[in-house]
């Protein structure tokens, strides 16, 4: 059962081409939303298109809110939006809760969910999956740690922009979760770009091909979204590669720590490097194929 919405003053830290979708839901909803950006230009340009307020620095930005958001870059990015000078934990109140949309290492959420509740902050660890697309249509993903209570505080927030939201565990789970989703996208990616690359080689008319596969047990989200641009040798848009190999990277530090074997993501983040040296590192993950032509 989904939970009553109640309207809240909340702030917004980040507005990436995630980030800033998921603030202007958190707008359309009614809530009161002031946002940060480390480029002051973009929060000016939100605010000039969705209304709300924009802040200097993210302390400015969680002073008074009743829940902070942030969906950033990386675990420096994080740590220096929480806990960094004129950071947003300084300014929270006791009892305020913070969620965060960025996919980072449990470790570092870990990290800040103790200093977090060391000030009487709650706080959720909620990666998300559905990509630029899933962030506009407010139909993403979202993979949840932390406590119960603070959970259930936030799932009606994150409501504004999830098609599912679902607690997965205690602090960390939800990063956890994430490199599970990143892992499996890895794979995929690569299977869609060998067998796309095969089918030209062979002759074949890829698009209807894959009108005929995707209907059957090798469909998937991939296949049905990037299969088109992929064999128009289109990827200027989507998750960029730089952004992948990080995630991936704290897949396999995770995956040593724990003694887990991740042989096929070891090999695709290699891919990916190889795309990144052929000056492809902001195009889209789906660009994978490029280095089967």
């Amino acid at each position: 059962m989904q939970r009553a919405v109640k309207m809240a003053k909340v702030a917004f830290l980040g507005l990436g081409v995630m980030g800033g979708p998921m603030a202007r839901h958190l707008a359309s909803k009614g809530h009161q939303v002031t946002v940060y950006n480390r480029t002051p230009a973009k929060a000016a340009a939100w605010v000039a298109a969705h209304g709300g307020s924009q802040a200097a620095t993210p302390a400015a930005a969680a002073a008074g809110a009743d829940v902070v958001l942030a969906c950033v870059g990386n675990d420096d990015d994080l740590r220096q939006v929480c806990i960094g000078e004129s950071g947003a934990f300084a300014a929270m109140a006791p009892g305020t809760l913070f969620i965060d949309h960025t996919t980072v290492s449990a470790q570092v959420t870990r990290e800040l969910a103790a200093q977090a509740a060391a000030r009487g902050i709650g706080f959720v660890d909620a990666p998300v999956s559905g990509g630029q697309a899933g962030a506009e249509n407010g139909v993403l993903s979202i993979m949840c740690g932390g406590a119960e209570a603070d959970y259930a505080r936030a799932e009606p927030v994150m409501a504004a922009y999830a098609r599912i939201c679902r607690r997965l565990g205690d602090s960390g789970a939800g990063q956890l979760a994430k490199m599970m989703n990143q892992i499996c996208i890895a794979g995929l990616m690569q299977g869609l770009s060998e067998a796309l690359a095969f089918g030209q080689k062979a002759g074949l008319d890829g698009e209807a091909v894959v009108e005929v596969i995707s209907q059957g047990a090798a469909g998937s989200w991939q296949m049905v979204n990037r299969h088109k641009t992929m064999l128009a040798d289109s990827f200027d848009f989507g998750f960029a590669v730089d952004w992948m190999r990080k995630d991936l990277g704290i897949c396999l530090k995770t995956a040593d720590e724990i003694g887990a074997s991740l042989p096929v993501t070891a090999l695709v983040d290699q891919f990916y490097k190889d795309v990144q040296l052929m000056g492809g590192g902001r195009n889209d993950t789906s660009s994978l194929i490029r280095r089967l032509r």
